[in-house]
């Protein structure tokens, strides 16, 4: 089995993008200063298209509240991450699932060898730095940003978990969809022209 993982932050204040309006009017889109997001740690099924995730709340001032760092948390939910995806593909039915990644420092460290020990059948492989072109999943991101956040304003956290929960839902739902973005034609063109430069 072959699994592409990342991690993506989804601000409260809104990404913007061009939108359609009615002519003559601005579309306006509200902000505020405010620092808070939410991490969503996925790892998706490049075969069926099936989505493994977690989300994780990163307030401003976090390490205050648990004396964790960034780097910390996203470590132990990366941690529970892995977890996640041994139940979603056990052992039994799955004897080896390859899971390619990036280099960030949270997927290393004695957690992770932990983890790893308790669930021999996974196999991480990291991709060479900085070439997010060649993770999967990066095209998925994408995707989920335009149709869950970009020029959205949320009032809180609740609400922004809420909306990530119920378009991973429905991404979820429509795997076909998932796997036709990910095997995009067009996409693999503009791969390949880069490959070849």
């Amino acid at each position: 089995m072959l699994l592409s993982q990342d991690e993506a932050r989804f601000p409260l204040v809104p990404t913007l993008r061009a939108t359609l309006g009615v002519k003559g009017y601005r579309p306006t889109v509200g902000t505020w200063d405010n620092k808070d997001q939410v991490y969503c740690v996925a790892a998706l099924n490049v075969v069926t298209g099936q989505l493994t995730t977690r989300l994780l709340e990163q307030p401003a001032r976090s390490k205050a509240k648990t004396g964790l760092s960034k780097q910390q948390r996203l470590q132990v939910a990366f941690a529970a991450h892995l977890r996640d995806i041994a139940r979603a593909y056990p052992a039994r039915q799955y004897p080896e699932v390859v899971i390619t990644m990036d280099n960030a420092p949270w997927h290393r460290g004695a957690l992770m060898a932990h983890v790893l020990a308790a669930y021999p059948h996974l196999r991480l492989k990291r991709l060479p730095s900085y070439s997010p072109q060649l993770n999967v999943i990066e095209r998925f991101w994408r995707v989920l940003r335009r149709r869950a956040t970009h020029n959205r304003l949320f009032a809180h956290m609740t609400a922004l978990r809420v909306t990530l929960r119920n378009n991973l839902c429905y991404y979820q739902s429509l795997r076909q969809k998932v796997l036709s973005l990910i095997d995009s034609p067009r996409k693999a063109k503009k791969e390949a022209k880069l490959a070849a430069a």
